[in-house]
């Protein structure tokens, strides 16, 4: 029986990045237009400091407004450090909590201003509170594709920490295309190395990329066994700590002409998919 296609939806990754601030009550409208899309996960908010991502700062208010009556979608917020973890481990409706877990050395100083030693260890931290408040910690392994800094990389740096990750019984790590260096050869590589590898492990894929190399990058990832896919509508999004020109997300309606096209069931409401499209323009536009 082949694994299901698993969509994780990331309006938090495209809203924090954006500079105006997106009212409360728009996010909360557009995030109960989401949920009703039916995605396995919906990566809604974070708690981070208002200094470092002021436009998320609302994320407890935001939770309260959200309608999880009716989804089957699980919520996954974002942390940083211990403090952020045990704010969102306070909230009994998230699942997930995420971490960023850089291979970069540079990076992880620019995201979390925490070396990749400190960092390792801040997982562990987070593990122990996830585990003692029934969430589960999502890693996403930044950097996985390469950086544009000249730190060290390869296949081997990269499958030594999903190792690591393993040994630390976390159970989903997404490899993340951070700054949009991937490319089909190194996705084939990663994907095919580690998923064999780590069967007890949800390998993802958070991909950054242009409308000319979606497609391409997707292909390569599913036909190396990856079924964790992180998208958002209309390919909003990219990483502020990262560099200067955000590259966007997936976008999602790509991500479903996708499987479509290759007769892959993805078990979402698409009939809700517009409504939610055409409130996006609102929340990332202005």
């Amino acid at each position: 029986m082949s694994t299901p296609l698993q969509i994780v939806e990331c309006p938090r990754d495209a809203m924090q990045g954006i500079h105006t601030h997106i009212p409360t009550s728009l996010k909360i409208e557009y995030l109960n237009l989401l949920l009703k899309v039916g995605f396995h996960t919906l990566d809604f908010g974070s708690f981070v400091s208002p200094k470092a991502i002021p436009q998320l700062a609302d994320t407890a208010e935001v939770l309260a407004g959200l309608d999880l009556s009716e989804t089957p979608s699980k919520l996954l917020a974002i942390v940083a450090n211990h403090r952020g973890a045990v704010d969102a481990c306070a909230h009994p409706e998230i699942t997930y909590l995420g971490y960023p877990f850089s291979i970069s050395e540079t990076f992880q100083q620019r995201n979390t201003r925490k070396s990749i030693a400190e960092s390792a260890v801040l997982v562990d931290q987070i593990q122990s509170l996830c585990l003692q408040h029934n969430k589960q910690l999502v890693i996403y392994l930044s950097m996985a594709f390469g950086n544009p800094y000249g730190d060290p990389w390869n296949l081997e740096i990269v499958e030594k920490w999903v190792e690591e990750m393993a040994k630390k019984d976390i159970g989903i790590v997404a490899l993340a295309d951070t700054v949009g260096t991937a490319d089909e050869e190194s996705i084939r590589s990663l994907f095919s190395t580690v998923i064999p590898r780590f069967p007890d492990v949800t390998i993802g894929a958070h991909f950054h990329a242009s409308p000319a190399t979606r497609l391409e990058k997707l292909a390569a990832a599913y036909e190396s066994g990856c079924r964790r896919f992180d998208t958002a509508l209309m390919g909003y999004g990219g990483c502020p700590f990262a560099k200067d020109e955000l590259v966007g997300n997936i976008a999602t309606e790509s991500l479903l002409a996708f499987c479509n096209e290759r007769n892959i069931p993805f078990g979402l409401n698409e009939k809700a998919i517009p409504e939610a499209m055409a409130v996006a323009p609102k929340v990332f536009l202005g």
